[in-house]
């Protein structure tokens, strides 16, 4: 790893933990740079963000993807290296029931989008991948590519929830109406599931009777653009080792989980 690590992130929508990481490289806290942002999204608040930090940014419409593979699967091209079958046994984001064509549909069209992210990201190297908003799923087929080291996680994910509580979009929504009485949030690294990498680090808030969504999504967001860029530091640091563990159940059942150490400086 380089001595400054280099950053790139894709994002969705308004970017405020993209400016909570570029903040902290250009105060020093992190010693990195941001080096690219890419989004799904055209409309992406962020990207002006990017702008006015003068990074360089693109932006790969997954919905226009998705709409033209529905009207005609075969006016888009899949990537030569991508084989179907071998993501859909490395995923953990579907089950065996759901609708097989529906499945393939699924990985064809990301697949078809993700490589033209990577594509874009190809004139950009970097070292770690934040992923700050960005509202799709990533497959195996892209993870692969980017973790070219398994025992070296490189793509980084803050969720809103306590994982591995309430996974998935709304994770400060689905606090509330489950009605915890401790909201927070995670960073991970991201693996073949949703939101089921291996987490680094969270923070944690009381949620109070007079709390609604709006104040638990706001307390929240604080706590994000602090935790955030802290995980990134430790990574710059060359401070996160990732471990395999195995417990016992008993009975002769195990089960595997993957850890993440923090190095003391």
């Amino acid at each position: 790893m380089v001595e400054q690590i280099r950053i790139g992130a894709l994002i969705s929508g308004g970017g405020t933990n993209l400016q909570a990481i570029i903040d902290s490289c250009e105060s020093k806290k992190i010693d990195g740079e941001m080096v690219f942002v890419g989004s799904d999204n055209p409309d992406a608040k962020g990207l002006k963000r990017a702008e006015k930090h003068n990074i360089p940014f693109f932006i790969v419409d997954y919905a226009e993807i998705i709409r033209k593979y529905k009207e005609d699967p075969q006016s888009l091209k899949l990537p030569k290296d991508y084989d179907v079958d071998t993501v859909r046994k490395k995923q953990h984001l579907f089950s065996q029931k759901d609708d097989i064509q529906k499945v393939v549909s699924f990985f064809n069209t990301r697949a078809i989008a993700e490589s033209l992210l990577i594509d874009e990201m190809s004139a950009f190297p970097f070292d770690l991948l934040v992923l700050a908003g960005f509202m799709r799923n990533l497959t195996p087929y892209f993870i692969d590519k980017i973790n070219t080291n398994s025992d070296t996680p490189r793509i980084m994910n803050i969720h809103p929830a306590l994982l591995p509580a309430f996974p998935g979009v709304d994770g400060y929504g689905d606090t509330f109406r489950y009605g915890c009485k401790v909201g927070g949030c995670t960073v991970h690294f991201v693996d073949y599931g949703e939101d089921s990498g291996a987490i680094i680090g969270q923070r944690s808030f009381p949620i109070l009777e007079t709390d609604s969504i709006d104040t638990i999504k706001e307390n929240g967001l604080k706590l994000e653009w602090e935790l955030y860029p802290e995980c990134v530091r430790l990574f710059s640091e060359n401070r996160l080792r990732t471990e395999k563990k195995i417990y016992g159940l008993g009975k002769g059942k195990t089960f595997h989980r993957t850890i993440v150490r923090i190095l003391p400086p």
